[in-house]
């Protein structure tokens, strides 16, 4: 007698939600394979290595609130992929900074927040620079078609985690309530600049000279982190990551990379308090993510319910579907993950 035929399934972007899906189904005895159109899994979660510097460009740290995903959270602090970071946190009001002590957790990947979806994505099955551009069923199964006319497959699932208006695109032809629920979500920008240093930056009068990030209450910036000084990262040189309003990002969409690092960090530097002068700059650029995280006021019901599974065999999930955090990301693929588990 033969052994029973394991169940399939592809899974589109290597995420953190793809790859808690992943993490699930392979757990469960799943054949998985993950699809990533980068060069490795990392979704909102990645850094960019420069000759001075490490620097995250997506998410700068997470908070814990869920009980499952804190229980998964002390695997990584054990396995020292995680440290907490920021608590030298600081917030300008009015062109003040103040001081920012609220007792939230947050963590930083260690020595980058990549280093959390490459420990996710051990022993799995990752095909990287491959971006799928269609899918097709035949006799209840399905396949994939890359950017390159190379076929995948066939699968008994395909779960997609990518941004919501991608995966209307890949959902269309085949499950129209998907495709409805993918139109419902409403993604919003966000630009991300980086600079280099030569040189550490100045003491600001008023503020501990080891700052770790700033949060502002107005202007073009919402947060800047200081990417030497998170766990791990002591040894390199001085860089800045800078995560424009969202509000400016739309409104500046088209600008030139360029253009928009050197906006960022003349913000920045009109915040600085009695004019200080930051330090030569050795590199600067800037990384526009055209969907960044869900509006979950413009999208009102659509988010907040996990992720989203059809009959025909697709699924959908990711923090288009429950909220714009890492939290929870994690939490609607690790969810989706136990729901197709228990249908296998």
């Amino acid at each position: 007698m033969s052994p029973p035929t394991r169940p399939t399934a592809a899974i589109i972007g290597a995420g953190i939600a793809g790859l808690a899906c992943a993490r699930v189904l392979h757990e469960a005895g799943w054949r998985v394979t993950l699809f990533e159109k980068a060069r490795g899994p990392g979704g909102r979660m990645t850094s960019r290595s420069l000759a001075a510097a490490t620097v995250d460009i997506g998410a700068q740290f997470f908070s814990v609130k869920d009980d499952a995903f804190r229980r998964e959270t002390e695997v990584w602090l054990k396995a020292g992929l995680v440290a907490p970071w920021p608590w030298k946190l600081w917030r300008v009001t009015g062109g003040s900074w103040h001081y920012r002590h609220d007792g939230r957790e947050r963590y930083a990947g260690k020595p980058r927040m990549s280093a959390v979806t490459r420990h996710l994505s051990r022993e799995l099955d990752l095909e990287s620079c491959c971006r799928i551009v269609s899918l097709a069923r035949d006799k209840g199964r399905w396949s994939l078609q890359d950017q390159a006319r190379r076929h995948h497959g066939p699968f008994d699932h395909v779960v997609i985690s990518a941004p919501s208006p991608q995966a209307q695109a890949l959902v269309a032809p085949h499950d129209s309530p998907l495709a409805e629920a993918c139109e419902a979500i409403i993604q919003r920008p966000c630009w991300a600049a980086w600079a280099c240093f030569e040189k550490p930056l100045p003491a600001l009068p008023g503020v501990a000279q080891d700052w770790q990030a700033v949060m502002f209450s107005e202007g073009p910036l919402r947060f800047v982190a200081r990417n030497d000084h998170k766990p791990g990262r002591e040894q390199q040189g001085e860089s800045l990551t800078l995560l424009a309003r969202l509000e400016w990002s739309e409104a500046h969409l088209e600008l030139h990379e360029s253009h928009v690092a050197n906006r960022l960090l003349t913000a920045f530097r009109e915040t600085l308090p009695d004019a200080a002068e930051l330090p030569a700059i050795t590199a600067v650029g800037a990384h526009r993510w055209r969907y960044a995280q869900p509006d979950v006021f413009a999208s009102g019901d659509a988010v907040n319910q996990d992720y989203r599974l059809s009959t025909s065999g697709l699924a959908l999930c990711g923090d288009g579907w429950r909220g714009p955090r890492v939290e929870d990301a994690w939490l609607s693929g690790h969810h989706l993950g136990h729901a197709l588990a228990g249908k296998g």
